[in-house]
């Protein structure tokens, strides 16, 4: 199994909209992903390490595939859709990292 983050730098003077976020583009891409999107994870950044810090990353998603293989057959016909919502929620650029767990 692999897993797919987004992830969101806290970069100063950034948006994001965690409500759409949340409401409409995850949902958005469960809808196109279809049955190869095995499960999704949403994080909120609150802190960093110490107390009350400003956290490193405003969100991030986890999305969970079979394969590597998996996650291009389904992202890759639906990356245009998905990447032309994204300044619906945020001006961040999202950082992508495939992982194996």
């Amino acid at each position: 199994m692999i897993k797919v983050s987004v992830i969101y730098p806290n970069d100063e003077g950034s948006t994001f909209d965690m409500d759409y976020y949340i409401d409409k583009h995850v949902p958005l891409c469960q809808q196109l992903l279809g049955a190869a999107l095995l499960k999704v994870e949403i994080d909120e950044g609150l802190s960093g390490a110490a107390p009350d810090s400003r956290p490193p990353f405003v969100a991030a998603v986890h999305m969970y595939f079979e394969s590597t293989a998996a996650f291009y057959e389904a992202f890759g016909p639906n990356a245009k859709a998905i990447r032309s919502d994204v300044p619906n929620y945020t001006s961040i650029k999202p950082l992508t990292q495939i992982a194996k767990v």
